[in-house]
């Protein structure tokens, strides 16, 4: 019996239990049963989350104990009923037009009992076949379709949006129309793996690594031919992958799942509510993990990485370590040359004191006098490490007469006279000083790295002395280029060598290719630390991955020879990658321990951007991880691929710096002289071009398919550039920079990125949009550690909104401020506080900018508004950015169809719904947009967000239009019709059909 003291027609105060698709379960204290409140009883401008207080008013009351609630017409202040709505006392409830409803009654569906569900679901995935409601026990799947006489203000029943593709070409662009046209109908025509081919960049090894995952594995592979051990050239083992590497992940992941496996068995289990038989399963997991040798000496490992030192970095002094350096035998003559040239190229060794010393020397010089002196690093890392080293050889603190500044983080003040910054810092610089005027000297370090802010200052730069007229100077450095043809492009300028320590290298190749260079790599290091004389091992692989598993094998395999041969000298292994900590990056620059070898195991950073003393062993396994952008797919990929010749001569030149030394090159002669290209492709080739072409325009150079770069892109890439840019507002009909294209490119965030905040001003919500974006530029803020994997997965769901993720990592962002930023609140919700912090600057930093903006540009004020609860706001102005990134659900099982193909919308791609998405296997989810596409076993949408059709029409009118009567939409086009099979028919008779996509 229900709870006599709750009535039908009563307002009572309850609080949120669980948020569902199709409503929300009220828990009412007192009562005994949770109660409903359906979806379409639900107050719009309210957004519920699980603990929310919340006044209902009970519109059923079964015999047993259920309830059905509304939100309708109850103030959520207050308790009571608003005018206009009443409840008469037979249950009759009486809204503010007059007319009666049955209170507690069903929505006006017809129930239909003449099939069974299976039928029903059947009948639901046939293509063409109005969609009936299925009724399980007392359960409405509200997304179903219902007859129009039922109800007409369902939400199902509004007009269904039928989206086309234009076909308009701008103006500036029609002289390409058939080039463009093209390459649409090709990338439209082109399905499965073809169609992840890399973008067009004149390197036929980065056509054949299209097949190649975040990982460096092949996809969809397993079935490949073996390779032959003879004959394997370097892109075919590239794309193979390492066999170590799939091994270690299948073992993890194994284990994984017997964890996972035995704690679902516990939960299901007599004992689920014993604590002490789970606390019994916990300690049998940790037991039978702490009783491998293998993982006893891995956890050592990784614990000594974090806590031990190896020693002091040097015991000269300052200025001991400054005259120890190759660059300050020469510092004279490069004064002089300097002096007399307005463009200058060095080259000289890594390690010979390039980047720290020659900006201290033009200092002293009197350079400082004139204005900055300026200096570039490809990677933040560098740039922060520099500026910290040479504000301690200057004896200052970071931001006085030594900073930085990258993206986001700004260590610079009045009194800044020596300056390290990435290169797209300086570009943007641009933007606001086309004559880079507060500048007397500006140094173009590692140059041969070719990044793309990198050449578009090559260009650039070149204008800018030639009209300063000797009142700036560029220097170009490097420690290994093509210095003949950067002196032809800086006016046959003169090319200044630094003579560094350099000594001998014995090079060894191997006889045959190495089908698993991780595995080779493993044994070299093994049988060089056996075997060899003493001095350090460097070790150069492609990413985090693959380092961290070769550390953990190198250490499991040393800790067996160890039992056997107790006498054996201690191998210190090392790793070193962009993102790991920069305390524990230093570890690597530390005198080996006596009696010890130390192995360095890095990724391509050690090449040029550090110098490691003591390194008289290299390992050079022939593979580098680059990232290479597919127009297809609008996505940026990382792939293996061979190195180049340059670069596997700059991996062995690390073997000579302390002394003679070896480099074991994991690859035959054959393969380095015939396989490898001559020099790194630069990364303009195989990038997005539309960021750098929309700076270009924003620096008042109109026709960008004219200027002059060092290596001229492809084409189509261009065109492929513009053409977005046109579509995103940022260029009009003339290819002329637009209004909205001049602000976006003030923002440091990629195109779609800033023509969201932007247009979020309009959709007066641009205070929720600037934490969203900055949610989106910092790594993943949730973290699943292994032991707790279920407990945060469910604090998880807690912060999740059914509406998609950006709206998620908005509510994690509010709860956290909410809680004053804390800590403990991070750890207890399984959050990264680095991220979150991180986060929080970026925030800070975009409304900085923002201000900067808002007063030098007249007419625009970019005022910061919040839309409170209207969050649907936040989503129009996503898709006014991310419209291009848009997918449409492609085939319907039924009403929690789990496979959740989807297809996007430009150009017929595939694509899956991420299982960390708070969309993942939620019913009702058709349209959706999408950040990025994440390549692992699928092609993932990360970060994907519920929208509205019309709104692409709406918001997006150069791409989508409205499919005019009797035109079939994208959707429909793309559809094959197959026949579904009757399970009851013996005589395997066909009698529906389906769409399929």
């Amino acid at each position: 019996m229900s709870n006599l003291s709750i009535k039908e027609g009563q307002i009572v105060k309850g609080f949120v239990k669980a948020v569902k698709p199709f409503g929300v379960f009220i828990s009412v204290p007192g009562h005994s049963k949770d109660g409903l409140c359906h979806a379409s009883e639900i107050d719009d401008s309210v957004n519920l989350q699980r603990g929310d207080d919340i006044f209902v008013q009970v519109t059923r009351l079964s015999d047993d104990g259920k309830m059905s609630l509304s939100m309708n017409g109850v103030d959520q202040k207050t308790g009571v009923l608003k005018a206009g709505n009443r409840v008469s006392s037979n249950g009759t409830g009486v809204n503010s037009l007059g007319n009666d409803f049955q209170a507690g009654s069903h929505t006006g569906f017809k129930r239909r009992n003449d099939m069974d569900v299976w039928e029903r679901t059947q009948i639901n995935s046939a293509y063409g076949a109005k969609k009936q409601r299925i009724i399980r026990e007392e359960v409405d799947d509200p997304y179903a379709e219902v007859d129009e006489e039922e109800d007409n203000n369902l939400e199902g029943n509004e007009e269904e949006i039928e989206v086309q593709l234009n076909t308009n070409i701008p103006t500036f662009l029609e002289s390409y129309k058939d080039k463009l046209t093209k390459s649409t109908a090709n990338n439209r025509n082109r399905r499965g793996p073809q169609r992840m081919g890399m973008a067009n960049n004149g390197n036929s090894q980065m056509r054949n690594s299209n097949l190649n995952n975040t990982n460096g594995n092949n996809i969809g592979n397993n079935n490949a031919r073996p390779l032959n051990p003879k004959t394997a050239s370097l892109n075919n083992i590239a794309n193979n992958g390492s066999q170590l590497m799939k091994d270690a992940k299948a073992k993890k992941l194994e284990k994984r799942l017997n964890e996972e496996k035995k704690r679902r068995e516990m939960h299901k289990s007599k004992y689920v509510d014993d604590p002490l038989m789970h606390q019994k399963i916990e300690k049998q997991l940790k037991e039978e993990e702490l009783e491998q040798i293998e993982i006893n000496a891995v956890t050592e490992w990784k614990r000594q990485a974090r806590t031990e030192s190896y020693g002091i970095k040097s015991k000269l002094s300052m200025q001991e370590q400054r005259e120890s350096l190759p660059v300050f035998q020469s510092r004279e003559e490069l004064l002089k040359a300097v002096r007399d040239n307005d463009f200058i190229v060095i080259v000289g060794e890594t390690g010979s004191g390039k980047t720290t010393q020659i900006t201290q020397y033009l200092a002293e010089d009197g350079y400082i006098n004139d204005g900055i002196i300026a200096c570039t690093q490809p990677r933040r890392v560098a740039a922060i490490s520099v500026a910290k080293r040479v504000a301690e050889e200057v004896n200052c603190k970071v931001g006085e007469e030594v900073g930085y500044t990258i993206r986001f983080e700004d260590y610079t003040g009045p009194s800044t006279k020596i300056k390290y910054m990435t290169d797209g810092m300086l570009e943007r610089e641009a933007l606001v000083d086309p004559l880079m005027s507060k500048y007397s000297v500006i140094m173009l370090d590692e140059a041969h790295e070719r990044t793309v802010a990198t050449d578009i200052l090559f260009a650039l730069l070149r204008n800018v002395v030639k009209k300063r007229k000797g009142t700036l100077k560029l220097i170009v450095t490097s420690a290994t280029l093509d210095s003949i043809k950067f002196s032809q492009y800086f006016n046959d300028c003169p090319v200044f060598h630094i003579k560094g320590r350099t000594f001998p290298v014995k090079i060894y190749y191997t006889k045959n290719p190495e089908l698993d260079y991780i595995e080779a790599t493993i044994d070299t290091v093994i049988d060089i630390h056996t075997n060899n004389a003493q001095g350090d091992i460097l070790v150069f692989l492609t990413g985090r991955e693959e380092i961290e598993t070769c550390c953990e094998a190198i250490v499991q395999k040393m800790s067996v020879l160890y039992k056997s041969d107790p006498s054996m000298s201690e191998l210190v292994v090392l790793p070193i990658y962009s993102a790991m900590p920069s305390e524990i990056q230093s570890r690597i620059f530390e005198p080996t321990p006596k009696g010890k070898r130390k192995v360095v195991i890095a990724t391509n950073i050690a090449e040029t951007s550090i110098t490691i003393d003591g390194i008289l062993y290299v390992v050079d396994p022939g593979f580098v991880k680059v990232n290479a952008y597919d127009p297809k797919r609008s996505m940026d990929t990382l792939v293996v691929q061979p190195i180049s010749r340059a670069q596997a001569d700059q991996r062995s030149g690390r073997a000579g710096r302390t002394g003679p030394g070896i480099c074991y090159r994991l690859y035959t002669k054959n393969a380095y002289l015939k396989e490898m290209p001559a020099n790194t492709t630069p990364e303009i080739l195989r990038k997005n071009l539309s960021h750098t072409i929309l700076m270009l325009k924003a620096m008042g150079i109109e026709d960008v398919m004219e200027f002059r770069f060092m290596d001229r892109p492809k084409e189509e890439s261009m065109l492929k550039a513009l053409e977005e840019l046109y579509i995103l507002e940022a260029l009009d009909e003339e290819g002329k920079l637009t209004e909205t294209g001049r602000y976006m490119a003030y923002f440091a965030v990629e195109p779609m990125l800033s023509k969201t905040l932007i247009k979020s001003f309009e959709f007066g919500c641009s205070y929720e949009v600037i934490e969203v974006i900055a949610m989106l530029t910092v790594p993943d803020v949730f973290y699943r550690p292994r032991e707790k994997r279920e407990l945060a997965d469910k604090m998880k769901r807690r912060f999740d909104n059914y509406s998609g993720d950006h709206l998620t990592l908005l509510n994690v962002y509010r709860k956290w401020e909410a809680s004053g930023f804390s800590k403990d609140w991070c750890t207890d919700n399984f959050i990264h506080e680095k991220s979150m912090k991180k986060a929080r600057d970026v925030k800070n930093q975009l409304i900085r900018l923002m201000e900067i903006v808002d007063k030098k540009e007249s007419g625009i004020q970019l005022s910061l508004v919040s839309c409170k609860n209207k969050l649907e706001q936040v989503q129009k102005a996503f898709v006014s950015g991310f419209f291009k990134n848009c997918a449409k659900r492609s085939s319907n099982h039924g009403h929690t169809d789990e496979d959740g193909v989807f297809r996007t919308l430009a150009d017929n791609l595939a694509v899956y719904i991420h299982p960390s998405s708070s969309l993942f296997k939620i019913p009702g989810v058709d349209y959706v947009i999408y950040h990025t596409l994440v390549l692992t076993n699928k092609e993932y949408m990360h970060c994907t967000t519920k929208i509205d059709p019309a709104w692409l029409v709406q918001y997006a009118s150069k791409v989508f239009r409205k499919a005019n009567e009797g035109e079939l939409s994208i959707h429909k086009k793309r559809e094959r019709i197959q026949p579904l099979y009757d399970r009851f028919d013996q005589n395997e008779r066909w009698r529906l059909s389906r769409g399929r996509r």
